[in-house]
């Protein structure tokens, strides 16, 4: 056998060969010395493989890659563990030094404009007053409302006067709390955020807190339901003490207050049953509370349609300050938000009925207030809601024919809004005139700024851009752009330079027509005619009412700051559900979640769809 010699040349090895390990080691080394060595060969031999392994072992470090001197190693790693015990040092000190956080950004106008909004709802109030109620110069009134009526003899204490009187009239009353509930069930976070989601529950629960005093909300079948608390009509003449003919605070009344019921008014059910739906799901946390809320909305349905009438004959009073001009849009709305209350399919077939909507005006493109939503005229913000449920949930048949004609039916309504499609006429300020030129026009502003700020969620929430008027595509910023505009107008961007929200702004009205803010909170009793005086004088109101907004300009963006002519400066429960609605929508509340809340206006509604069978067992063998 041979194997190789490290020196050079041929070393034969023999298996046969006897001699030791020991003796072949010696062999090896006197052939080695016998030959001529160069330096290198010579330098290993002097010195040992131990003494070798130690001068490399001193002088370099082998990261297997790279060899580094020994000393340049030891100084970079001790550098680096140096600055990582520093580092750590500063972060340890900068992590208990407490920190001045910088102070959250004040909230913008319509934020600010919304706290003073809902203090509005508290001046309104009826009946007896909670402590912290907030405003100062109001107090216990009204407390013995009908039990005084020989007629009902029943309590119908609460509820809220309707504005600057003191009338409680149920049709617009029970509106203001539907819309009050829908800004709260699609904007709850933004409520929370603010610290107002308390406040807001709490004027809607003192609210439907009445309104289940006006018919036997324990019975499932009611043949009647109040309609209004006190009168105003003074068109007969004489001087018969009642709501409008005295000026007096609400504190101080002592004259009757009659009391109107209806046998057949289905528009005035049907809106009562729609304000106890949309409440059952803002209290729905409350289980006793909400089933409650949703069995007089059941009584109040199923009594609006089986006695049809209108609830305002010609020649009563509430023709006079509150006519209705039909009930079929009211069972559109109230069938709607019966719906999304008890998941009841019954009550969708009712509002997706297509006689039912074109009853309802559906189809009267020509008509000169389509698109109008107002405290009479549910059919605009009834297609909103249907269109949401289409947008998010889309029930198929048999309500697709009908949800989609809404839906298209709300995109015209929403281009109907824009100037340049010229529907309606704006100010050169530029405020738009839904009532056409008419008085008190900012109450029909501030509805339609909530449908379309609201729309143009719904739209963003579904992953739509925008939305189409004929041919041309709009993002759904133009139609915040509309809503911001009318706000905008009504707080202050106009040509008088007027904030219409009184207390808001420096410069806003100070003679609201109002009794209760225009007489001195002074102990002294002002009878019928008593406050006469207060009601003439041209000086400011001694008591500022907080966030009402008046009745607004004329056509021409004119404003007359003046007490007795109501058509400026009245403000009305319906109004300011409005302007709150709109605000909160537009709003900028940073909340970490959607705009509108997608889900819980549905969660009465059972799962479209069968739920599907479990799947089987696995094999075995």
């Amino acid at each position: 056998m041979f194997g190789r010699d490290p020196w050079g040349g041929p070393l034969e090895i023999s298996n046969a060969d006897s001699a030791t390990d020991d003796d072949r080691s010696r062999d090896l080394d006197r052939a080695a010395l016998m030959r001529q060595l160069d330096e290198t060969q010579q330098s290993w031999l002097l010195a040992g493989p131990g003494d070798q392994a130690g001068k490399k072992k001193k002088k370099y470090v082998d990261l297997g890659c790279v060899v580094l001197d020994r000393k340049i190693f030891m100084w970079t790693v001790g550098t680096i563990l140096g600055l990582g015990v520093f580092i750590g040092f500063i972060m340890m000190i900068v992590k208990l030094v407490p920190h001045k956080r910088p102070p959250p950004p004040p909230p913008d106008q319509y934020t600010q404009a919304l706290h003073k909004a809902l203090m509005f709802f508290n001046a309104q109030r009826s009946g007896p007053l909670p402590k912290h109620n907030g405003v100062s110069w109001r107090g216990n009134s009204c407390m013995k409302d009908g039990l005084s009526d020989s007629t009902v003899r029943r309590s119908l204490v609460g509820g809220f006067y309707d504005a600057g009187d003191a009338i409680k009239f149920n049709y617009p009353m029970a509106w203001s709390m539907t819309m009050l509930s829908w800004s709260v069930i699609e904007y709850k976070a933004k409520y929370e955020a603010i610290g107002e989601l308390d406040h807001i529950k709490e004027i809607i629960k003192w609210g439907t807190d009445y309104i289940l005093k006006t018919f036997n909300s324990s019975a499932d079948i009611i043949d009647r339901i109040v309609a209004q608390v006190g009168i105003g009509d003074t068109s007969k003449g004489g001087s018969q003490p009642n709501d409008h003919y005295c000026w007096m605070r609400p504190e101080d009344i002592d004259y009757k207050r009659p009391v109107t019921e209806c046998h057949s008014c289905s528009d005035l059910a049907s809106e009562m049953a729609a304000s106890l739906a949309a409440a059952s799901i803002v209290f729905k946390d409350s289980k006793t509370y909400s089933d409650k809320l949703v069995k007089g909305a059941k009584a109040l349905y199923k009594f609006g349609r089986t006695q049809r009438g209108r609830y305002s004959p010609n020649g009563s009073d509430q023709a006079i300050f509150y006519n209705s001009t039909s009930y079929w849009d009211e069972f559109v709305w109230g069938g709607a938000w019966m719906y999304f209350a008890t998941g009841n399919n019954s009550y969708l077939t009712v509002a997706t009925a297509p006689g039912m909507a074109k009853h309802a005006g559906a189809f009267w493109f020509g008509s000169p207030n389509y698109g109008v939503f107002t405290w009479d005229d549910k059919l605009p913000g009834a297609q909103v809601l249907l269109s949401r449920l289409r947008l998010f949930l889309s029930p198929g048949y048999p309500y697709e024919e009908i949800l989609r004609t809404f839906h298209n039916q709300t995109d015209n309504v929403m281009c109907s809004y824009l100037p340049v499609f010229n529907s309606f006429n704006f100010t050169k300020g530029g405020l738009i005139q839904l009532n056409h030129g008419g008085p008190q026009p900012l109450q029909y502003a501030v509805n339609a700024a909530f449908l379309a700020s609201l729309y143009s969620d719904y739209l963003e929430s579904a992953d739509t851009p925008g939305w189409y008027c004929g041919p041309n595509f709009y993002t759904t910023e133009v139609l915040r752009k509309f809503a911001r505009s009318q706000l905008d107008y009504i707080l202050g961007k106009n040509p008088l330079k007027m904030s219409y929200v009184v207390g808001f702004g420096n410069k806003y009205p100070k003679r609201p027509h109002h009794r209760g803010a225009s007489i001195p909170h002074n102990g002294v009793k002002y009878g019928c005619k008593g406050g006469f005086k207060w009601r003439e004088t041209k000086k400011a109101n001694p008591n500022i009412l907080i966030g009402a907004m008046v009745a607004g300009p004329d056509r021409h963006d004119g404003f007359k700051d003046i007490r007795t002519n109501y058509n400026y400066t009245e403000p009305t429960l319906a109004a300011n559900a409005g302007l709150v609605a709109a605000l909160i929508s537009i709003a900028d509340i940073p909340t970490g979640r959607y705009s509108i809340d997608k889900n819980t206006i549905f969660s009465a509604i059972p799962p479209m769809f069968p739920t599907p069978p479990p799947p089987p067992s696995a094999w075995k063998p």
